[in-house]
């Protein structure tokens, strides 16, 4: 296998930052190349995954490339005070990414996936442009912003400068409900979470809403907090969902 490590100026952001790629080197040629965009949650960076998880080793045998961006606490958002990570995110970074390395592009080989903070942004990115993903997978997403704000006031200060105010947000283009009802392409819709998770109703919530779609979704919970022990486990849950293996949708 092949990993990067990258540290580069972003045009988006006008600033450094930096990306982790994995690339594996045992490719079975008779299946096809998929790139999965992996997202960090909020207090963790792009080496996130490689760092607490043993990813590599789940992904060295398979035909999955991996793109781990940096993002810092931006909630994947063009921020009300900040920079513009959504830009950052949905536009330049693929751009970078097909320009320097030789991956799919194709919508039907892409798939983007996340933990909490990044569970909602590989939600976001994939229901703004779902014609450009086969599948998106969250787990422990904080996957309904509102609620979230709602229930944990001590943060409205951040979430006040990464969003602005509470009462623009839902129906936004930041509002993952609102923007079921705009998804023009079905992509395959992964959603896991443990039991034992602060974000568990959260994640019933948007359970609720969802399966009113049409989308193609699986929901899977099980024993877990909001760790990596939890995380580590069901990243091979995901892998496995690309890879179309088990009872999946």
């Amino acid at each position: 296998m092949a990993l990067f490590s990258t540290h580069f100026v972003s045009a988006s952001l006008q600033l450094r930052t930096s990306l982790q790629v994995f690339i594996p080197d045992q490719i079975d040629t008779e299946k096809p190349m998929r790139l999965l965009y992996l997202l960090h949650g909020l207090s963790d960076d792009d080496t996130a995954w490689l760092t607490n998880t043993s990813l590599v080793r789940y992904a060295e045998n398979r035909n999955i490339a991996i793109v781990m961006p940096q993002v810092h606490r931006s909630f994947y958002t063009d921020m009300h005070v900040g920079n513009r990570y959504w830009t950052f995110l949905s536009e330049e970074l693929p751009s970078l990414i097909h320009s320097w390395f030789k991956l799919p592009t194709e919508p039907e080989n892409t798939y983007v996936a996340g933990l909490s903070m990044g569970g909602y942004g590989a939600f976001k990115w994939a229901l703004h442009y779902s014609e450009k993903f086969a599948g998106m997978a969250s787990l422990s997403g904080a996957l309904d912003i509102v609620a979230l704000r709602e229930a944990r006031p001590e943060g409205e200060s951040e979430m006040q400068a990464t969003f602005g105010d509470i009462e623009t947000h839902r129906g936004s283009d930041n509002d993952l409900l609102a923007l079921l009802d705009k998804v023009t392409a079905k992509p395959r819709v992964l959603q896991l979470c443990g039991t034992e998770d602060f974000l568990y109703d959260n994640n019933l919530g948007f359970k609720s809403r969802i399966e009113q779609t049409d989308l193609p979704y699986t929901y899977q919970e099980s024993p877990g907090e909001h760790n990596w022990e939890y995380w580590n486990r069901e990243i091979q849950t995901v892998l496995n969902w690309i890879d179309r293996k088990g009872d999946f949708a």
